[in-house]
């Protein structure tokens, strides 16, 4: 199964620095979530490496590949140069992770030009996986509702299952995180 996996922007869940608390509960979640998907014939994750839910997942299947050796982790950008405008910092982050997957491409061999590059990775990623994980919450929208609203669109014509993360599982997840936390430091 190739998983096509997306979300939330980093600024748009309030993230602004790795430390965030938020960051290890989308990244606990996000493993568990792969664990399953695995458990059920996962052997691709992909992902094009925004800052947010797309590095985080990308970030947290390489450290899974230690106790998973066989999964496979996919950098697909939209377009050539993408991420040459961020600053350093986060450029480096884009590099480590590329440098680390298993297969980098670019759907569109041209730098940035116009919106139809964006719609064109949009139809590559649903034609080209099995089915598609998303941190995202139609009730708070963000930019991952053009993706949302396309994998809508494209099941009502093809088997196309979805996992959607909302803020209530977000909240459970937190909630999760932090009582495993709780156990963790009551069994030292």
């Amino acid at each position: 199964m190739r998983l096509w996996v997306t979300g939330y922007r980093s600024y748009e869940l309030g993230v602004f620095q790795d430390s965030d608390p938020k960051v290890l509960v989308i990244k606990d979640l996000l493993k568990r979530h792969f664990e399953q998907k695995f458990n059920e014939g996962l052997e691709w994750i992909i992902s094009s490496g925004q800052l947010g839910v797309e590095q985080w997942a990308l970030e947290t299947a390489l450290e899974m590949k230690k106790d998973y050796p066989e999964l496979k982790v996919s950098l697909m950008y939209p377009f050539s140069e993408f991420g040459n405008r961020w600053n350093e910092n986060n450029q480096a982050k884009l590099q480590e992770i590329e440098q680390k997957v298993d297969f980098c491409a670019s759907i569109s061999k041209s730098p940035y030009q116009s919106p139809i590059q964006l719609k064109n990775f949009q139809k590559f990623m649903v034609e080209h996986t099995d089915q598609a994980s998303l941190i995202y919450d139609p009730e708070y929208k963000g930019k991952t509702k053009y993706d949302y609203q396309l994998i809508m669109e494209y099941q009502n014509t093809h088997n196309y299952p979805v996992t959607l993360f909302d803020m209530d599982n977000l909240q459970e997840a937190a909630e999760q995180y932090s009582e495993k936390k709780i156990c963790n430091r009551d069994n030292f």
